[in-house]
């Protein structure tokens, strides 16, 4: 008769392995399988871990989390976490703060020059019937090669790069996603102009400052935005759709500010005239269909 074989823990050396897989044997001991090696995949996993934006990649993770749940405030706290962790400095790049600084001083240059440059033509024009053709011709010269130095620099500012300026542009959008779910616009609405700099074709960045500047109706840079995004992305169909539909109301705006504008230069004008008991309704104003320029008649009987 078959003697019975009973199992139980005792022989068993249950802290042999720390792999999830033990082989155990018949009358105690166990067997570990041999180790598993690394594979490439898990390389990237560890290379990834000892990179210098992990910990703002995780952060970033975590918002993306809050935010599927609709929970802006704290997706808010996640993705502001990410740009802090982000490395900063010499040999990265500048901080978003930086970079709007650069942008505003740049742009402050460029109003300063246009202004001097108007000065120097309204000087022209003032003094030029007073001084004779040497004289002219020497101050056209100089003002000429003030204007040729002026002109060399560029006309558009070029953001310094950011080691991981592709990174932050994210970082920044997606919190700009969060306080435009929040309506606080203008934060927003820089949140996308720091992704822009950082990563100036990005086209997420472009359509969600569109979005802004049109819940604030400023259709005109909705425009512009939803007009950048679909030539950096023809294949992009939301992006064409706004380039179409906000056409429409930049140009109904337009026209309304047109009128406005005319109805106003009216009641400027009646109100001149009528010192002298003439209105612009004595004024017929006919224009030609060939030159598209206008002829003024007078109509003294109206009033």
């Amino acid at each position: 008769m078959p003697t019975e074989t009973k199992f139980d823990s005792e022989g068993f050396d249950l802290g042999a392995s720390n792999e999830a897989e033990v082989i155990y044997e018949i009358g105690g001991g166990a067997t570990s399988p041999p180790p598993v090696k690394k594979t490439d995949g898990d390389n990237d996993k560890t290379k990834q871990s000892n990179s210098p934006i992990a910990e703002s990649e995780r952060l970033k993770e975590l918002g993306n989390d809050e935010f599927r749940q609709q929970n802006h405030l704290d997706a808010y706290d996640y993705y502001t976490d990410a740009i802090e962790a982000c490395p900063m400095g010499v040999g990265m790049g500048p901080t978003g703060k930086e970079l709007l600084q650069l942008r505003d001083e740049f742009d402050e240059q460029q109003r300063e020059r246009q202004a001097e440059r108007h000065r120097r033509d309204m000087e022209r024009r003032r003094g030029g019937g007073d001084k004779k053709d040497g004289e002219d011709k020497k101050d056209d010269d100089d003002n000429n090669d003030e204007e040729g130095e002026e002109e060399g620099g560029p006309t558009e500012f070029i953001p310094p790069r950011h080691t991981y300026g592709d990174k932050l542009a994210v970082y920044y959008s997606n919190r700009a996603a969060t306080t435009l779910h929040l309506g606080r616009y203008e934060e927003a609405i820089e949140d996308c102009d720091v992704a822009l700099l950082y990563n100036p074709t990005y086209v997420k960045a472009l359509m969600r400052r569109c979005t802004v500047n049109e819940r604030i109706d400023n259709t005109e840079g909705a425009l512009r935005d939803a007009k950048r995004a679909y030539e950096l992305d023809p294949t992009n169909k939301v992006a064409r759709k706004n380039v179409s539909r906000l056409q429409k109301i930049e140009e109904e705006r337009l026209e309304k500010l047109k009128e406005e504008t005319m109805g106003k230069l009216k009641d400027l004008g009646n109100s001149i005239l009528g010192n002298f008991g003439l209105s612009l309704d004595n004024f017929n104003a006919v224009q030609d269909p060939n030159t598209g320029g206008y002829s003024i008649s007078f109509n003294q009987n109206k009033s």
